[in-house]
């Protein structure tokens, strides 16, 4: 509407009066339910399989479940504790190998590299890792690795799927160390470097420290990621129907156990398949509000 089109009072103030069944309020009303129908949308999936999970699985969870093993096939009772302990094992893996690498890669990019050549190439590697298929990454560490026996002799085994995991886990630890880092005001780097602080030092006592909060963000993130990996399992961990002997032999997983005992035509394995479901995604979810936590911290 022209300025000078706008209805004004005798005294010559425009009229501000709210018209509620104007065209441009209906227009407004309109896209704003249209918008509030397809956010519920966008959520209902995300409801639909959490209370979907939690009424056929909570019904399962009982101290049995977390220190027994599984029965065999076509037997009651037991529970998943050999799973749960796999998972928590395989991840520690993943986290040791990917986290050191992850951030370290990050900081040469933030506080090293001259933002061209070799670390042009990093940042491109880091984004198509990231949109890597999780089975390739399974199938690349079974070629390496689990066929050709290279560590320790050892075949399918808890560490061959931490590493599996770690390279799932690299993409979102270098990225968010990167972006984390570059947050960080470049007036307390030069306030280091002008009272005759080191690089090394720098980016240790005051940088590294300052931006916490985003690589930590980061870090859960890919362990919440990792943690409900099926694909790169099956073919490095595979799977134990017993407790985990050691690092260098086959383990059980959750995301394998529910793929497995999904699968069978026993009501008793279905039911644990269930239970494992129900708190797989209560770990994940965990993870992401501990993340969204972090995230929180960085903005204040």
């Amino acid at each position: 509407m022209p300025y000078s089109d706008i209805i004004r009072s005798p005294e010559g103030i425009p009229n501000l009066n709210y018209k509620t069944w104007s065209k441009q309020n209906l227009s407004s009303r309109f896209l704003s339910a249209t918008a509030g129908i397809f956010a519920l949308i966008s959520v209902l999936p995300l409801l639909a399989v959490l209370i979907y999970i939690l009424i056929k699985g909570i019904g399962g969870i009982n101290l049995a479940l977390f220190t027994e093993l599984p029965p065999p096939p076509g037997l009651e009772g037991g529970g998943i504790g050999n799973a749960i302990i796999g998972s928590i094992i395989v991840t520690i893996i993943a986290g040791c190998i990917a986290i050191p690498v992850g951030v370290g890669g990050g900081i040469y990019l933030a506080e090293y590299s001259n933002g061209r050549g070799f670390s042009q190439f990093i940042r491109f590697g880091a984004n198509v890792l990231a949109g890597v298929p999780s089975i390739i990454a399974g199938v690349f560490v079974y070629g390496i690795i689990v066929s050709t026996r290279l560590i320790f002799g050892a075949t399918f085994s808890a560490i061959a799927g931490g590493i599996a995991l770690s390279v799932l886990m690299l993409p979102t630890v270098i990225k968010t160390t990167d972006e984390g880092l570059k947050l960080v005001s470049d007036d307390l780097r030069r306030a280091a470097f002008g009272v005759g602080a080191s690089r090394f030092v720098t980016v240790s006592q005051i940088t590294l420290p300052t931006a916490f909060a985003p690589i930590a963000t980061g870090v859960v993130l890919s362990i919440a990621r990792a943690s409900g990996e099926t694909a790169p399992l099956i073919f490095t961990a595979l799977f134990s129907p017993f407790w985990p002997e050691g690092i260098f032999e086959p383990i059980a997983t959750l995301s394998v156990l529910i793929y497995n005992f999904s699968a069978l035509p026993y009501e008793a394995q279905i039911e644990l398949a269930w239970s494992a479901s129900f708190i797989l995604v209560f770990f994940v979810l965990l993870l992401n509000l501990s993340a969204r936590w972090l995230g929180r911290l960085t903005k204040g």
